[in-house]
């Protein structure tokens, strides 16, 4: 998947609006169903009008992929940007170790910067995130696979001590 992602990015991020839309669409489901399942109006008429704005946002993502992946980045943006100042005022609460509130202040900052690089510049921010995630992809799945080595030689390491232990007694 990581591979994919770095080699065409274009693709990725076609791929991520329609899975968006899809998402978009599961999620008008679950809304009508709860508005049939609600005893009263007025929660009826709140989640029928969050299944109609769904299904309207599935529709926009496949109509106009490109546009909606632009949202998709501002909406990141936005994030980083937020979390970037709560990671900041997370970092002066009483009682945090300078170490930690460091971390914080350095972590604040970082998402705060990232989140103006995508806020600025939103295609080339979607091509950005596209990598970052095809990279991020590509290191998860080496160090699960190492993982995987090292547990099954583990298991292999104590399954000879286990023989060796029933042997013996």
């Amino acid at each position: 998947m990581g591979i994919i992602a770095i080699a065409w990015p274009g693709v990725t991020i076609l791929a991520l609006v329609i899975l968006f839309a899809v998402y978009a669409f599961m999620d008008a489901g679950i809304e009508a169903a709860r508005a049939f399942g609600s005893g009263s109006a007025g929660p009826v008429f709140g989640h029928l009008l969050l299944a109609l704005v769904d299904v309207a946002a599935g529709i926009i993502a496949i109509a106009w992929p490109g546009p909606t992946a632009l949202v998709l980045v501002i909406v990141v943006a936005a994030w980083a940007f937020v979390g970037g100042f709560a990671e900041l005022f997370a970092a002066f609460q009483s009682g945090e170790t300078a170490g930690t509130r460091a971390f914080f202040i350095l972590a604040g900052l970082v998402s705060i910067a990232f989140g103006i690089v995508l806020a600025a510049r939103p295609g080339v921010g979607a091509v950005t995130l596209t990598l970052l995630f095809g990279l991020y992809s590509m290191i998860y799945g080496v160090s699960l696979t190492m993982l995987g080595i090292q547990g099954r030689s583990a298991g292999k390491t104590l399954a000879s001590v286990t023989s060796h232990a029933s042997h013996a007694a």
